[in-house]
């Protein structure tokens, strides 16, 4: 694979990042099996894995971590997560430098690791001075706990002001965004993409497949795909509201254009994302190893402006078909900010 540099660091990463979300009991609960894939896509060139503490509740980190035992860590850029709840104490969650400061230790104790290459926080949150958020960040790189930290899913103002609260604190600065992005999930290309270019900041996009939509088994005249994850969000999958009407009547439409092109759905999804000039490296979400297999073959996709343009045509530039996909429900919209 061609290795890309991942925001200002100089650290080289490969187009497609491993994520682990899959691996335990949120999806594919046999532990030597999760370590199977992550092998093989070790051997296929991958050196970038994410997953997050909350994956069902730290299995992930811990699958993860075995998988890496052994001489493979010191070859692998590993990342994490920290905000989700992770306890019943109301204060095991969040931005805070409490919660940071404790679950970084938590964290590198299922990776059986003593550093995290990218600590991200996993989603922003309004009662937490991003000041105090960074100051914490800041003592665990100087700390040689993490070498670098990223966010989640933040909005571009929020990016911005992150970047600003550093240089006027001294902090260290956040190196990376980890939004949602793919054919059905543009919202991103109107502010967050090009504010990250403007600062140098990686772009490492979730769920390039927008949760399997994307997977070529959306289709019309074809019964719609039971999973866990759509009995956890209903918003996203279920069948009888009108967003997801449409995102049915784009993907099926999407399948049409990567036949006509030559390709497999899952190849033009995954291609058209990392081909993006400010994304750095998506992230692919096999559960199994004909998963990986079939997202393997896009890193070496490219897209011509005939195919572009009729993506373009189909979901345009800077829309989310399914508001509900854009991973973080902006507190602004709320009915008590809206003069209710």
């Amino acid at each position: 694979m061609e290795f890309r540099t991942l925001g200002s660091t100089g650290v080289r990463v490969s187009p497609l990042c491993l994520g682990a979300m899959m691996f335990g009991g949120w999806g594919n609960a046999d532990h030597d099996d999760s370590i199977r894939i992550i092998h093989r896509a070790l051997d296929a060139g991958i050196n970038f894995i994410d997953t997050a503490d909350a994956y069902t509740q730290g299995e992930s980190e811990q699958i993860v971590g075995r998988a890496l035992a052994g001489g493979k860590r010191d070859n692998v850029i590993l990342a994490t997560k920290v905000h989700f709840q992770m306890g019943e104490d109301p204060n095991m969650r969040g931005n805070s430098r409490r919660w940071i400061v404790q679950e970084v230790e938590n964290s590198l104790k299922r990776l059986q690791t003593d550093w995290i290459d990218l600590y991200q926080i996993h989603r922003p949150e309004e009662e937490t001075d991003i000041d105090e958020t960074l100051g914490a960040l800041t003592d665990l790189v100087r700390a040689g706990k993490i070498r670098y930290f990223g966010h989640s899913t933040f909005p571009a103002s929020q990016i911005v002001e992150a970047q600003w609260v550093s240089e006027k604190r001294g902090r260290e600065r956040f190196i990376s965004e980890q939004p949602p992005y793919s054919l059905l999930v543009r919202g991103i290309e109107t502010d967050v993409l090009p504010t990250c270019q403007r600062y140098g900041i990686g772009v490492i996009p979730w769920s390039p497949l927008a949760g399997g939509w994307l997977s070529g088994r959306y289709r019309f005249g074809v019964d719609t795909p039971q999973s866990r994850r759509a009995e956890r969000l209903p918003a996203r999958y279920d069948m009888s509201l009108p967003g997801n009407k449409v995102k049915l009547e784009k993907a099926d439409a999407l399948a049409q254009v990567a036949e006509q092109a030559g390709l497999s759905l899952i190849e033009l999804a995954i291609a058209f994302v990392i081909n993006h000039p400010a994304v750095t490296a998506a992230i692919i979400g096999p559960r199994t190893m004909e998963h990986l297999e079939s997202q393997l073959t896009a890193a070496d996709v490219s897209l011509s402006a005939e195919v572009l343009d009729r993506i373009d045509e189909i979901v345009p530039p800077g829309v989310n078909v399914n508001s509900a996909d854009g991973g973080w429900p902006n507190p602004g919209l709320e009915p008590a900010a809206r003069r209710r």
